[in-house]
Formats: structure tokens, sequence, C-alpha cells
């Protein structure tokens, strides 16, 4: 819970007028985390590729940010698109299915941006990239460049429609964002700050998708150890990529599961595509007027 709500502040008051009071702190260290920030590249290796051997193939679109794209893993392998797929085919009942993935991510990408590399992609794929589920990591470069939350929400908006749209996803899982005040990067007050910034942003996702069908909020496992993070302190880092991406391919089966027992309504493409078997799911291993700051690097 957050400070001033515990102290009956809400919430929508307290960050705003912290964000006047504090503005030359918060200005001040934002500049100087930029400065000092290790800039670690994405993860290298091909953006598209196919695990597992069996015939029935789930097509996964992962669409984000510096965190989606593999930053602080050095091979795509062992990034959240690798241990996603891997988690993924490991999952498929008796070798039945394989995972075939394609990411569409860049540093530094807001939604707005991810919007736009998608179309490119989609224009450079010929017209559009079939996807049974996509996968969404946005939101952290919006909220340190201050977009506000109902702007962000609308532009996520428009996200959720071109991937359903035009690249025929029938499940869509946004990520929730970071735990920010829990980055060893960030200094105080600036960690505290982003941190509570963050968990609004993610409420609200969270109520966003509620409603929404074939859409759900994949809140980010618990990854307190600071081992776990790159060695920038701001990104995951390999063992970070893998606790995440085997939790989100147990998440991501359960929900096409609850989606065929619901009796969820398919396209007629999807109602002539078997559906995949999956075996027994198991854990995975784990405001206005203020001045503009320059919160923390780009994810």
């Amino acid at each position: 819970m957050d400070a001033g709500r515990r102290r009956g502040v809400p919430g929508s008051l307290l960050l705003p007028a912290a964000r006047l009071a504090l503005a030359p702190v918060l200005l001040m260290q934002g500049r100087r985390v930029r400065g000092i920030a290790q800039r670690l590249p994405e993860a290298a290796g091909p953006r598209e590729a196919v695990a597992g051997t069996g015939g029935q193939a789930l097509r996964v679109l992962l669409v984000g940010d510096s965190a989606i794209a593999g930053v602080g893993a050095a091979d795509q392998r062992e990034a959240l698109a690798g241990r996603l797929a891997d988690g993924l085919a490991r999952r498929l009942a008796a070798g039945a299915g394989s995972v075939h993935w394609r990411l569409v991510a860049r540093t530094g990408a807001t939604t707005a941006d991810a919007i736009a590399l998608l179309d490119q992609a989609a224009l450079a794929s010929g017209g559009g990239i079939a996807a049974d589920v996509a996968i969404v990591g946005l939101g952290v470069n919006d909220l340190t460049g201050q977009v506000p939350a109902a702007r962000w929400l609308r532009t996520l908006d428009a996200l959720a429609d071109r991937l359903r749209e035009r690249h025929g996803a029938r499940l869509l899982l946004f990520c929730g964002l970071p735990p920010m005040h829990l980055f060893p990067l960030l200094p105080q007050p600036l960690r505290w700050y982003l941190g509570s910034a963050a968990r609004r942003y993610d409420r609200a996702l969270a109520h966003w998708t509620l409603g929404r069908p074939g859409c759900a909020h994949v809140p980010m496992p618990a990854m307190a150890d600071p081992a776990l993070m790159a060695v920038d302190g701001f990104h995951p880092g390999p063992g970070a990529y893998a606790v995440w991406g085997d939790a989100l391919a147990g998440t991501v089966l359960a929900e096409l599961s609850s989606m065929e027992s619901a009796g969820a309504a398919a396209s007629p493409r999807d109602a002539a595509r078997p559906g995949l078997q999956t075996a027994p799911m198991r854990a995975g291993p784990a405001g206005g007027g203020a001045a503009k700051i320059d919160a923390g690097p780009r994810t």
C-alpha cells in the first residue's frame, strides 16, 4: 500500500503534490541517472523462431520496450521471448505443439512508438503478422515521459484493436509494470516517486483490462532479489527473464484453456484450427501544473 494511503492522503493527490514539492530534486536525480546509467544493448539473435517440433502451432507475438527486446540478456534465448517460448513448448502435452514467436520491440519505445513499430513490421511482412496470442510489455517509457494514464490507456485501446483486427490475436496479455521502487539504480526520492507512479499505472492497467474480452492483466512475478537484475540496476537480468518467462508461459496456457472451457466465441479461422492440448499446469519457478521531471533512463 502506498504511504499516502496509509496516512489517509489519496494517492491521486499525493503524487502531484510530491512532484511539485520535490521537482528540483527529482529533476536533478533524473538527469544524473541518465548520465550514469550503463547503456546495455538489446539481446542479440533472431527476432522470430520456433520452439518445439509438434504439428499444432501456437503463434505468439511480443510487443514492447527494452524489457521485451531483451536488454540485460546476451541473447534472445535467455531473454523473455526465448524463455517464454521454451516454457510454452515444455507445457504443450506430449510434444503435440510448437511455439512460433515473433518479437517487435525497441529500447525507449512508448505505446505510441510500439504501434508504429508494429505497423512497420506488418508492412515489411506483407501486410500482417498472424498471431494467436499477443504479449504486450509497455508503460515504463510512457510513465517516465509523463504521459497521463488516461491518454496511455487510450493508446493501448488502439494497440489492442490492431492486434485483434489486423493480426488475429484472440488472447492479449498485458504485462504489469515492473516494481520500480526496487530498482537499485534509482536513488531516493526518485525511486519512491517512480515506484508509486508505476503502481498507479499498473492499477489503471488492471482495471482497463476488466470487461475487455480476450484481454488480461498479468502482474510481474515477485523478483525482489537484486541478483536477478541486469548489471545496470534497471533492467531484468537472465535470472529475472527465466522467472518471468516461465510464469508467463503458465498464464498463457491457463488463459487459453479458460477461454476454451468458457466456449469463447472464435473466428471461423480459429474454429477450424484444432485446439492445443496442454499438460497440467505447474507453478512456475520461481496531474497538472508541475515541472516536467526527466525521470530516469528510457527502457
